[in-house]
């Protein structure tokens, strides 16, 4: 979820100034997206920049509410409609993070693996107790980011026994010093002469 649709949909409810939005955002992701105000405050600019939000007079209190403009919620409606694909999303670190383990030396990459799940298992175990902490209708929103936290845990699980199995059977190639060229077998090329 980009920050900035995440305002814009938060702009849709009603007029907010830059607190009110980190306070509505956060508690809309469960704080499982924690944003600073300094996020809050670039990514209104640019929308006022772009057209997509307004701002409006300082109240009294010196806060500086926005609103929602139509343009903002044509791109509002547009970002609804778009699914999300998965080149969309940011690498993932703990996949680059094992395929590296696997071609530096002195890295247990099992070690690494079996780190992984136990902070992996603790986070899901953590989740789940949150999910059954609240069950009233209006924790709807909250409870749906859990679901997917959850099933993303779960999956990253299966998927560290599928690296683990992997392993089993990994036999990495023989190495060779970095700028050595490969040795040449003189007995095959022998033999063809």
């Amino acid at each position: 979820m980009s920050i900035r649709h995440g305002l814009l949909a938060l702009l849709e409810r009603g007029q907010m100034y830059g607190y009110q939005l980190r306070a509505a955002f956060e508690e809309s992701t469960g704080s499982t997206w924690p944003l600073n105000i300094g996020q809050v405050y670039t990514t209104l600019a640019r929308l006022e920049r772009d057209g997509l939000v307004r701002s409006l007079p300082e109240s009294e209190g010196g806060q500086r509410p926005y609103e929602i403009t139509d343009a903002g919620r044509a791109d509002l409606a547009l970002w609804f409609a778009t699914p999300i694909s998965r080149a969309d999303r940011p690498r993932d670190e703990l996949s680059i993070k094992l395929a590296l383990a696997l071609t530096t030396p002195g890295v247990d990459v099992r070690a690494v693996v079996q780190t992984q799940r136990s902070a992996t298992m603790r986070a899901l175990q953590e989740l789940t107790r949150l999910k059954y902490a609240s069950d009233k209708p209006e924790d709807l929103p909250w409870r749906l980011v859990l679901d997917a936290m959850i099933f993303q845990a779960e999956a990253e699980i299966r998927w560290l026994d599928h690296c683990e199995t992997s392993l089993v059977r990994y036999r990495p190639a023989p190495s060779r010093p970095a700028g050595l060229p490969e040795a040449v077998d003189r007995t095959d090329e022998a033999a063809r002469r």
